[in-house]
């Protein structure tokens, strides 16, 4: 995709969110179920994970849960560009939100105690990281775009929400912000291939789950938090807790946050990333996402 394009698709983007919410509300759902009767190749692998995932519900179930999850991806168009673009006076105003646990966490972080906050692939996660980093003083981690021009405008977004915002493969970077007392969010939940990474059943199906989390706890010494989000009706709401796996190796860590992370998403299935293919390293993505 050449940047005249984008530049015009971004544009255009800028437009739509610049619309009072209740008006985004109605077309994100017109987007998503336009999203839902179109055939498109993300959406063929959404249907495959849950249906790998959810063996014991229903067809009927499953579909549902499928239905709602695109339907409810074409939020994303709206709650990204609200991350990225609105200013925190907009939000305070317009989006309906609680944090749960955040006092806690500012008591840590006022400790000068590094934190690795971990989270899962929410459809909001922009729109979760913004509404937290207008709160409490937070560092990320990212995958970066392909695109140049797209990565610029993604992290001048992310930057809204965050101090700073590093690429994933850069450890020794967050490394040393965890070292230095700072909060850094994390996500463990996507398949970025076996090399760096140990196989850990995820939904009852072995995972590539990447092996870095342990490690940098082990060399920092820093403490471990999980945000969990969801939406009730049009407010979203933040969950941090603490985490206390008290493990002493690798594996039996990856399990419990693994567990833990598939515990979180059971309670809101509609709203997880199901359109990444989870288990490609492990099951095969010429195989099960064929």
């Amino acid at each position: 995709m050449n940047n005249a394009f984008l530049i015009i698709l971004i544009s255009t983007w800028r437009a739509l969110v610049l619309l009072p919410r209740s008006l985004q509300l109605i077309l994100s759902s017109s987007i998503g179920l336009l999203f839902y009767l179109i055939p498109m190749k993300r959406n063929k692998y959404s249907k495959i994970n849950i249906n790998l995932c959810f063996p014991n519900k229903t067809s009927e179930a499953r579909k549902n849960i499928f239905k709602r999850n695109v339907i409810s991806s074409g939020q994303v168009f709206f709650d990204t560009g609200i991350a990225w673009f609105w200013s925190n006076k907009r939000i305070k105003k317009n989006i309906s939100y609680e944090i749960n646990g955040l006092s806690k966490l500012l008591k840590d972080q006022a400790s000068n105690k590094g934190i690795l906050l971990f989270f899962k692939h929410s459809l909001h996660l922009e729109l979760d990281s913004r509404i937290l980093g207008m709160h409490a003083e937070i560092y990320g981690v990212e995958r970066e775009h392909n695109s140049k021009y797209f990565q610029s405008i993604q992290r001048k977004g992310r930057l809204k929400s965050m101090l700073d915002v590093v690429d994933r493969k850069n450890t020794i970077r967050f490394i040393k912000w965890l070292k230095d007392g700072k909060t850094v969010l994390y996500a463990p939940d996507q398949d970025y291939g076996m090399k760096k990474s140990n196989e850990i059943k995820f939904f009852n199906h072995p995972a590539a789950t990447v092996s870095a989390p342990f490690k940098i706890i082990q060399k920092t010494n820093c403490k471990t938090y999980f945000l969990n989000s969801y939406f009730k009706k049009h407010k979203l709401f933040i969950d941090i807790e603490e985490l206390t796996f008290n493990d002493t190796e690798e594996i039996g860590f990856s399990k419990n946050l693994n567990s833990y992370i598939e515990a979180k998403i059971k309670l809101n299935p509609h709203e997880y990333l199901w359109q990444h293919r989870r288990f490609k390293s492990t099951l095969g993505k010429n195989k099960i996402y064929k």
